[in-house]
C-alpha cells in the first residue's frame, strides 16, 4: 500500500512478498511505537557538544532512543521516519523537550553540572508547524523551571522554508524568551542563504557529511571555511557535527570552528553516564 501511494494517484504495484513482509514489519513497529510512547519505553540520551577553544564540554544535544521490551534498543533510523509519517513525532518531540529541560534543571539544582551548560533539542518540521508551539514551550519552561538561556532549539532549513513568514514570527518570539536557535544540518538544504538575514539564528550546525570529508593529506576542507566565515560575519557560532577522527578535530581547530560534536568526544549517553563523564572534567 505504501509503495503504491508513493508511486502516485491512480498507480498500482504488483504484489511482492518481500515488500509485503516489510509493510507488515513497519505496521508492527508503528503499533509498538504507539504503545512504547504510552508505556514510557522512550528514553533521552545526551551527546556532548565541546568548545573547541577550551576543549571543555559546553552543552549537550538531547536525542530520543527507544528501548523496546523485545527488540532492545531500536535504531532512530528505524522509528523516527515512522514517527514522522504517522504524526507521532509531535507528542514524542514534546516529551523529549520536557524531559531534557527537566533533567538539566534537576542536575543544576543538585550541583551536578555547571549553570553555563545548555541543552540542545531538535524540533521536527511537524512540531514547528503546530499552532500552539510557543504555548507548549512556555509550558515546558514553566513546569521544568529551566532558565530559557540554557535551552537551544534545533530546526532544519526545510522547517524554516516551509512557511518563512510564520517562522519569522515564531523565531522572534523565541528570541524574546532568550531561547537560542540553531540551524541543524546546515549546508545540505537550500542554496540561498538570504534567509539567514531574516531570522534571529544563533548557531549553524555543519552537517556531518562535510566533516567526514575532511582530510589532512588532500586538504579537502570544502565549504566549512565559508560557513565559519559567514557565521562570524553574522555573529553566529558554528558546531561541526560528526567528528570522529583526531585529524578532523585538528583541521576544525585550525579553521577556528567554535564547537564540535561527535564520537571522537563521546557517543550519546544515558543521563547517569553523562554525569559520570562530566565529573571527570574531560578536555580535548
Amino acid at each position: 500500500m505504501y509503495r503504491a501511494k508513493a508511486l502516485g494517484k491512480g498507480q498500482y504495484h504488483i504484489f511482492d512478498p518481500v515488500m509485503h513482509a516489510a509493510a507488515l514489519e513497519r505496521l508492527q513497529l508503528e503499533t509498538d511505537l504507539r504503545r512504547g510512547l504510552e508505556q514510557q519505553e522512550l528514553v533521552v540520551h545526551y551527546q556532548p557538544i565541546v568548545d573547541l577553544n577550551s576543549g571543555k564540554i559546553a552543552g549537550f544535544e538531547a536525542l530520543v532512543r527507544w528501548r523496546h521490551p523485545e527488540r532492545g534498543l531500536v535504531p532512530p533510523g528505524l522509528f523516527i521516519p515512522i514517527a514522522e509519517e504517522t504524526g507521532l513525532i509531535t507528542p514524542i518531540g514534546y516529551w523529549v523537550l520536557f524531559e531534557a529541560c527537566h533533567q538539566l534543571q534537576t542536575w543544576q539544582k543538585q550541583n551536578l553540572v555547571d549553570s553555563s551548560l545548555f541543552v540542545s533539542v531538535n524540533l521536527s518540521v511537524k512540531q514547528f508547524a503546530q499552532p500552539n508551539l510557543l504555548e507548549q514551550i512556555d509550558q515546558v519552561l514553566e513546569q521544568s523551571q529551566l532558565d530559557p538561556d540554557c535551552l537551544k532549539l534545533e530546526i532544519t532549513e526545510s522547517a524554516i522554508m516551509e512557511n518563512d513568514k510564520d517562522v519569522a514570527i515564531i523565531l522572534k518570539e523565541l528570541r524574546k524568551r532568550h531561547i537560542l536557535i540553531s540551524i541543524d544540518d546546515f549546508g545540505t538544504g537550500y542554496s540561498s542563504l538570504s534567509y539567514l538575514h531574516s531570522f534571529p539564528v544563533d548557531t549553524l550546525k555543519v552537517d556531518k557529511s562535510f566533516v567526514q570529508r575532511l582530510n589532512l593529506e588532500s586538504e579537502n576542507v570544502g565549504l566549512i571555511p565559508v560557513i565559519i566565515s559567514l557565521a562570524k560575519t553574522m555573529n553566529m557560532s558554528v558546531v561541526a557535527e560528526g567528528i570522529e577522527l583526531p585529524e578532523q578535530l585538528a583541521i576544525l581547530k585550525e579553521l577556528n570552528c567554535g564547537f564540535g560534536q561527535g564520537y571522537l568526544f563521546s557517543k550519546p549517553l544515558p543521563g547517569e553516564e553523562l554525569i559520570k563523564l562530566l565529573s571527570l572534567t574531560p578536555q580535548w
